[in-house]
């Protein structure tokens, strides 16, 4: 009786081993270092360029309408970038309406910006900060696959 039931236990053990399964292994877009320096790039370089933009002379009700446009759009980029930050973080996909929104917040602060006329140093210098976060998202789109 003693063999039939170790041998009972063998055979339910073997059957056991055989249907388990490794669960799927869910990419994570956590990527390189390329990648990884790529993000943190645009996230430093979008920081720095609200910090100048609130540096620009808005006495001119233009340029603070334009400061303001440009604020609302640097805004649209950092939510869409926390948004990929939160997909990447539980293991998704990045989405892609999320990346559209940081392209399109970028696009809307630079063109508010571009269209000034100001002799204020602290266009220029948003500006450049802002060509160099969108440098540092176009640094992303091709690094991280």
């Amino acid at each position: 009786m003693a063999r039939f039931a170790l041998a009972l236990l063998s055979f339910v053990f073997a059957l056991f081993a055989l249907t388990v399964r490794a669960a799927p292994l869910q990419t994570r877009q956590i990527g390189n270092l390329q990648c990884n320096l790529a993000r943190l790039s645009i996230v430093k370089n979008l920081a720095q360029t609200g910090n100048r933009l609130n540096q620009v002379d808005t006495t001119d009700p233009a340029v603070a309408d334009a400061v303001t446009t440009a604020q609302g759009g640097l805004q649209d980029a950092s939510d869409g970038i926390k948004t990929i930050a939160g997909a990447l973080l539980t293991g998704q996909t990045a989405p892609a309406a999320a990346r559209d929104q940081v392209a399109s917040g970028l696009q809307t602060a630079n063109d508010a910006l571009l269209g000034l006329n100001s002799a204020d140093p602290a266009v220029a210098d948003t500006l450049d900060k802002l060509s160099a976060a969108t440098d540092a998202g176009n640094k992303v789109v091709a690094t991280c696959k």
